[in-house]
């Protein structure tokens, strides 16, 4: 997500690498070539102007301090501006009246339906609510199914009418069964529709009109850039929607459609999403994409994230066995499969600082770990309670049973013994502290 951006802005800060203070002459360079980079994105070109504008006409009018270079300064500069452009803070969705509906809109292939299904487990499990979905694709071979399954798949209740075509006599009945049964939030999903279809524009502006959303989400594919603004500035002026929701930037995409849409339609991007399965889904945060876009890592959600899988009580369970040197294979394979959950490995390395830029050429497999749960799968229950018992006519076996070489068991054992006294270390306060006084200071240290 946003690698090729990202590089390209990376050379365009280079242009102030080793410049003592920001000059006209420097700054109209770095900019022209921000500029460059962001219309390669396929951001809209009187965004990209206006925004290239504002950041010049801001690094002009600061002071360069000596603690920090002009590239520096600069880089603060445009994290702010991307922060602006993509909507200054988060914006909520409006749950106050019950039921809530909510209208989901776009084009074909965006993946409306998926993320009908999402936006269900979401409101769900993080805002306490009990959702109804209403299946009102009427014209897609297998919507209905699809609706269904995902429905299932998230533990919440559909309404369907496999007998009627009538989109809109579809959605009133969804919500009057939503009130009947004690739902609070109706998400309609709704047929994808191209703008220049007038009669099926015309009808989602009458299920708008029978329904009363409180929201109407556009979904728009980020794959699909500046096409994608463009076509949510026509849907707009019919449906006057509330927000917009950018599906598939774990994808390759240039991220034009994120940078471009807030300015050009003026409604607030919502929600993002990040993956095929069903929690990946986040909130959009326009500082922290910001921040990702610029190489400097997303902590904050990658704890958010971590918070979502880790419960408290294991956690206090754990720091237990930790202290006592009792850290086994069971609570690494555990702590494994919670580390799954949070998402795509390379999704979730690139929120570390410095992190996302060192591994972009990477190839991460989402499989990594399978060597790991194979050889500990290996293991004996006793082997797996007490790892210092696996002598070498052990790992052997090991090996063999789980279709590795010794020497992988043998690299497993030795990074386990480490992390293991590591972790002990760290458990212990006053140790941990007497570590951080005897390592080398940092060049920022006092």
């Amino acid at each position: 997500m946003f690698d090729s951006l990202q590089d390209k802005l990376d050379r365009a800060f280079k242009v102030l690498k080793g410049q003592g203070n920001i000059t006209e002459i420097n700054v109209a360079e770095t900019v022209k070539e921000i500029r460059k980079a962001l219309l390669d994105a396929d951001v809209n070109y009187k965004t990209a102007k206006a925004f290239t504008d504002e950041v010049k006409q801001k690094a002009l009018g600061e002071n360069v301090l000596t603690s920090i270079s002009p590239g520096q300064l600069l880089t603060k500069i445009m994290n702010d501006e991307l922060t602006q452009l993509m909507g200054g803070t988060a914006t909520d969705l409006e749950l106050g009246k019950n039921p809530t509906v909510i209208l989901i809109a776009g084009l074909n292939g965006a993946g409306k339906t998926t993320f009908t299904g999402k936006l269900a487990k979401y409101l769900k499990e993080k805002r306490g609510k009990k959702p109804l979905l209403v299946a009102g694709d009427v014209y897609r071979p297998a919507a209905i199914d699809q609706l269904e399954v995902l429905a299932q798949q998230v533990d919440v209740p559909v309404y369907t009418n496999r007998e009627s075509k009538d989109p809109i006599a579809i959605a009133e009945e969804g919500v009057a069964a939503a009130k009947r049964n004690g739902q609070n939030v109706v998400i309609v999903d709704t047929a994808g529709r191209l703008a220049i279809d007038e009669a099926l524009m015309n009808e989602i502006s009458a299920v708008k009109e029978a329904t009363n959303p409180h929201e109407i989400l556009f979904v728009v594919d980020s794959m699909t850039g500046q096409d994608a603004v463009n076509t949510a500035k026509v849907f707009n002026d019919r449906l006057d929607f509330t927000g917009v929701v950018l599906t598939k930037l774990d994808g390759d995409t240039r991220g034009g459609a994120a940078l471009s849409i807030k300015s050009v339609v003026n409604k607030p991007i919502k929600f993002i999403g990040t993956g095929e399965k069903m929690d990946a889904l986040d909130v959009f945060h326009p500082d922290r994409m910001a921040s990702r876009i610029l190489g400097m890592g997303d902590v904050v959600s990658l704890v958010e994230r971590a918070q979502q899988q880790f419960d408290e009580k294991e956690a206090a369970a754990l720091q237990k066995k930790i202290r006592k040197n009792k850290f086994d294979f069971n609570d690494f394979i555990s702590q494994i499969q919670q580390i799954k959950k949070m998402g795509n490995m390379k999704d979730l390395m690139g929120m570390i600082p410095g992190v996302g830029k060192a591994i972009k050429d990477i190839d991460i497999d989402d499989d990594a770990f399978k060597p790991i749960e194979a050889i500990i799968g290996s293991m004996t229950p006793y082997e797996r309670e007490n790892p210092d018992a696996i002598d070498q006519k052990r790992r052997l076996r090991i090996a063999k049973g789980s279709g590795t070489d010794i020497n992988d068991v043998n690299k497993l054992m030795k990074q386990f013994s480490d992390m293991r006294k590591m972790m002990k270390q760290f458990s212990n306060p006053s140790l941990a502290a007497k570590m951080m006084r005897g390592m080398p200071r940092t060049p920022f240290g006092k």
